[in-house]
């Protein structure tokens, strides 16, 4: 590997030591386990059938191989060819019956199967979307979480469908080689184990393709996820303008290729890799079936076995031949796709344990007063606290202002006060009682949360502004329309072809694009659709025009008094009328008062407001 590749794969993918083939066959009945528990919580009848219908497929191979046995001794028989036909007649209707009753059971398979895959689908997927929406936002801020997450979404999912199916094959494909293995068992002992040799070689192309297979995987899962990103900035709307404005997209196309490169040389290493291990199987599966018929001929030149059982018998071998090559391949395939089922198992069992704590005291439904002692707060993985030795008060009614650098811990505090991260250290308080004692569910519903890049809904403007509170009654629309007109968003509606019922995404047919402030407005509608005791605006207006700016500074002056008001903005003209301002450097507060008294302080918050009103020359 060159020295640009491998600067390229270290910061980009974390390579885990695989498993050893011992530990690999410990592991494969814990693997398919959460396979067939899904197949059965989900599909339970479909399931079922699929067994009796296997089972009774394969009893209908060992009969048909026995029945087969006794046409031939019919047709070896001596006497005229004419008699010897007349005498094979039943026994060659009872083949024919045999035959078609195993071919409507692989048919009835199939028609079970069109109903137990969806349904496994269905449910694995919803499974993964509720753990995902059921942990705490700071693990979204954990690489090895977000990680996870995406090889169950990515990988999980997309095997565990595949897993289903290959499940049902691989039940077929041992009943097949049950029924060989039966129907040889009677002509002969002796052919059961030498059946059972020529298995191994594959058995070990199986193992270790798979554990190849998988181990490449986890090493090409991040750089794979860094090709896609690069795939969306090339192919998605949002991106087109500015590269194009810039002129990146040779810059663009050269990040890909990089990126590729690297994982074509180890996705090409590891399909190499895996290829080997199969032809090696391959050949030695087949030399084993060479060795099976030779002996085979042995027997029959000694006097083992009749001329009738013989050609019985390579009947068998030829059926167990082909159910052998569907079990290994079936197997091969369930084995490596139980290793990423294993995937989406660990990301279940690692939210399970990050849910968040349900229950605990009700959160004050209109709180007197909000306080932060000592608090601090550091992301997942960082050395570096975001927050620290926080001491805040926020009185009900008051409007607060949060004003800092960017990078200043500004977001983390109001997300902090919001009850969406959990201090790492100190203590917040609701009306005295500490948060983390608090029903979240009850905490949630209190605040109402307007963030700088507010959620695209992809879907009409009116979902747009109910997703606020989204099981709130509100006949005629009456609460919608007053949130609207008071963000502003009502001149918005109004320019909308179908009005509320307006499609907001270029992504689908008829969809209509907004602009960027046009979103914002719609975002604060939402925020005041919610109508929580707390509202923290994270500026709220930054993308938003002049005219609309002071329409949303008006609803803000409108309702203080009657809702605490969060108010965190780079604009500090904005700030002038907040009951205390707090400003935020290096996640400290700095320095905190009303607006007169920062100024008379004549320290960072005077400096930046003197810069941003051009009065910098007085001071």
């Amino acid at each position: 590997m060159s020295d640009v590749e491998e600067e390229l794969v270290t910061p980009y993918w974390h390579l885990d030591r695989p498993d050893g083939p011992r530990r690999t066959l410990r592991r494969l009945p814990a693997l398919t386990a959460p396979v067939l528990r899904l197949i059965w919580q989900c599909g339970r009848w479909p399931a079922l059938t699929i067994l009796v219908l296997q089972l009774a497929a394969g009893a209908a191979t060992a009969s048909g191989l026995l029945a087969t046995t006794a046409v031939l001794e019919e047709l070896l028989a001596t006497g005229a060819a004419p008699d010897r036909l007349v005498a094979a007649v039943p026994g060659l209707a009872l083949v024919a019956a045999i035959v078609a009753l195993r071919g409507a059971a692989e048919a009835a398979v199939e028609l079970a199967r069109a109903r137990l895959e969806p349904a496994l689908r269905r449910a694995a997927e919803e499974r993964l979307f509720a753990a995902a929406l059921g942990v705490q936002l700071a693990d979204f801020d954990d690489v090895d979480f977000y990680d996870g997450l995406h090889r169950a979404r990515d990988r999980g999912l997309f095997h565990l469908d595949r897993a289903a199916g290959n499940t049902v094959d691989l039940l077929g494909a041992a009943c097949g080689v049950t029924a060989a293995a039966a129907g040889l068992a009677v002509l002969h002992p002796l052919l059961v184990p030498l059946l059972v040799v020529s298995v191994v070689p594959e058995a070990w192309a199986v193992l270790k393709a798979a554990q190849r297979g998988y181990a490449g995987m986890r090493g090409m899962v991040t750089l794979n996820r860094r090709v896609d990103m690069l795939a969306e900035l090339a192919t998605e709307r949002e991106p087109a303008g500015e590269l194009r404005a810039c002129q990146a997209q040779p810059y663009v196309l050269a990040e890909y290729r990089q990126a590729a490169d690297v994982l074509k040389a180890e996705e090409t290493r590891v399909g190499l890799s895996m290829a080997r291990a199969r032809t090696a199987g391959r050949a030695a599966g087949g030399l084993a079936m060479a060795g099976v018929l030779a002996v085979l001929g042995l027997m029959l030149h000694a006097g083992w076995i009749a001329l009738a059982g013989a050609g019985a018998a390579v009947i068998a071998v030829r059926v167990a031949a082909a159910a052998l090559r569907q079990l290994a391949q079936a197997a091969n395939q369930l084995f490596e796709q139980s290793l990423y089922v294993a995937d989406y198992q660990d990301f279940l069992a690692d939210a399970e344990a990050r849910r968040r704590p349900a229950g605990g005291t009700a959160a004050p439904r209109s709180p007197e007063r909000i306080t932060l002692h000592g608090v601090g707060f550091t992301y997942p993985g960082s050395r570096r606290p975001a927050l620290r030795e926080i001491d805040l008060t926020v009185h009900a009614g008051q409007t607060i202002a949060l004003v800092g650098e960017n990078g200043s811990g500004k977001t983390t505090l109001a997300r902090l006060l919001a009850g969406l991260y959990r201090p790492t250290s100190g203590v917040m308080r609701w009306d005295g009682l500490d948060s983390a004692g608090l029903d979240p569910d009850t905490l949630a519903d209190r605040v109402v949360l307007v963030p700088q890049h507010p959620v695209r809904w992809p879907h009409d403007a009116r979902t747009n502004v109910r997703m606020g509170r989204h099981d709130r009654p509100d006949p005629a629309d009456h609460a919608l329309r007053e949130a609207a007109s008071l963000a502003a968003a009502d001149d918005v509606v109004a320019g909308l072809p179908a009005g509320w019922s307006t499609l907001l995404s270029k992504q689908f047919r008829g969809g209509h694009e907004l602009s960027a402030g046009q979103w914002q407005r719609l975002a604060v509608a939402r925020g005041l659709f919610r109508d929580g005791p707390l509202l923290i605006w994270d500026e709220p207006t930054a993308p938003l025009d002049a005219k609309a700016e002071y329409a949303v500074y008006e609803t803000l002056r409108k309702i203080a008094g009657e809702r605490t008001v969060l108010l965190i903005t780079h604009r500090l003209t904005s700030v002038r009328h907040a009951d205390h301002i707090y400003l935020l450097h290096r996640g400290r507060i700095a320095e905190e008062g009303t607006h007169d008294e920062l100024l008379a302080l004549r320290g960072r918050y005077a400096e930046l407001y003197a810069l941003q009103t051009g009065k910098a020359a007085r001071r």
